[in-house]
């Protein structure tokens, strides 16, 4: 990490860098994917992981292990298997080219890849989290005439959400480093599919002041999220493991 900040900061290049299009592109699109990725997993995963904390069903281990595969899946592979489903030749390409969408090499793919990968890491802090929630709270509430879908929401929720705060971010971290079932399943086009990562490996070869610019940027944000969860989990009380 020092070696680049030496590299970066004395560079009078820093400054007309960070407004070249490549820089300013793979920024913005590199926001867009990953916030729509950490709502993907948030959206799918909540559901998800309070029902693996409250219910036992046979093969529950399989289910947990087949969630948490894309965490130690190698990324190329998990790449190559999203474009076997979702690609033109997948399982799902005459279905969705029926339906006028395309969805291999596009921005949504990058979502898709993002999500893949980075969810489990939501759903594991979340299940986790659902688990340490006293179930006896859930219970008063249900017998002062609350719904279970309000007690989820005021109860299981507001004492669950430290740990869910975590997993969010360590998703979202790990989408926006997310390099390999990336490029193998969306490409690396500027401006629609070339992400952050994407743009420090393609600016390595003809642009390294970009790639060091994107490095720093990188590094510098993945610090001060870290940072500042730590200290707001501190105040409420929680941990962050």
């Amino acid at each position: 990490m020092v070696a680049i900040f030496v590299r970066v900061l004395p560079s009078a290049a820093l400054g007309p860098t960070l407004g070249r299009p490549l820089v300013v592109e793979a920024l913005r699109l590199s926001t867009v994917t990953t916030l729509s990725a950490l709502a993907l997993a948030i959206l799918v995963g909540t559901p998800l992981a309070y029902l693996l904390a409250r219910r036992r069903f046979p093969g529950q281990e399989l289910v947990d292990s087949l969630i948490e595969l894309p965490m130690v899946l190698p990324p190329a592979v998990a790449g190559i298997g999203l474009l076997m489903a979702f690609g033109r030749r997948g399982l799902l390409g005459d279905a969705l080219s029926a339906l006028g969408i395309s969805v291999a090499f596009s921005t949504a793919a990058v979502v898709l890849a993002e999500a893949f990968v980075s969810a489990p890491f939501y759903v594991r802090a979340a299940r986790s989290a659902f688990l340490d929630v006293d179930r006896e709270l859930e219970t008063v509430s249900r017998t002062l005439g609350v719904s279970d879908w309000s007690t989820f929401w005021r109860v299981t929720v507001p004492v669950a959400f430290p740990s869910l705060l975590g997993g969010a971010v360590m998703c979202w971290a790990r989408a926006l480093g997310e390099f390999g079932a990336t490029i193998m399943f969306a490409g690396s086009f500027p401006g629609r599919t070339q992400t952050m990562p994407l743009a420090i490996y393609g600016a390595l070869e003809s642009d390294l002041d970009a790639a060091l610019v994107l490095s720093a940027i990188l590094t510098v944000v993945s610090f001060i999220v870290l940072v500042l969860l730590r200290a707001f989990l501190r105040r409420l009380g929680g941990t962050f493991a």
